[in-house]
């Protein structure tokens, strides 16, 4: 069974993390889905990843090559068919424990500024858990991301 790390966003936005995590789980031999909740939003997530820092090979689900992709942007709902070990999910999609079992690692990512993002990674939190996902929390507020007990 995979494990699932929530990243407590306070200081920046998912764009800056997503690189280094994405990169990390290419290093890791991982294929990735990165998946959201709106269209027009992960095709603005699209254009950001290409332009940049660094090469991070990626597409938007529903092309010809979906299958060869490293990283795929999807959104709820969509199936990811690149096979990915890696599950990066942004704007309070849900992540099941089923999910969770078939994967190396579910990353949920959520703004810690916002109330409602908050309350939803809370109780994402509690359902996996109890479904018996090993679970972390990554906090950057001290300015560098740290794992908090």
């Amino acid at each position: 069974m995979g494990s699932a790390l929530f990243y407590h966003l306070t200081r920046s936005g998912p764009g800056q993390l997503l690189p280094m995590l994405i990169g990390k789980s290419l290093q890791a031999g991982w294929r990735v889905e990165l998946r959201g909740r709106d269209r027009a939003r992960q095709v603005a997530l699209d254009e950001t990843l290409w332009l940049g820092e660094g090469f991070l090979p990626h597409g938007l689900a529903g092309g010809p090559h979906d299958a060869r992709q490293p990283v795929l942007l999807t959104v709820e709902g969509q199936a990811a068919a690149n096979a990915a070990r890696c599950l990066i999910a942004l704007e309070g999609v849900e992540v099941s424990g089923a999910e969770c079992a078939a994967l190396e690692r579910a990353c949920i990512l959520f703004d810690g500024n916002d109330p409602e993002a908050l309350d939803r990674a809370r109780a994402q939190w509690r359902a996996l858990t109890a479904e018996g996902v090993p679970a972390e929390y990554w906090s950057e507020a001290g300015g560098r991301w740290e794992r908090k007990q």
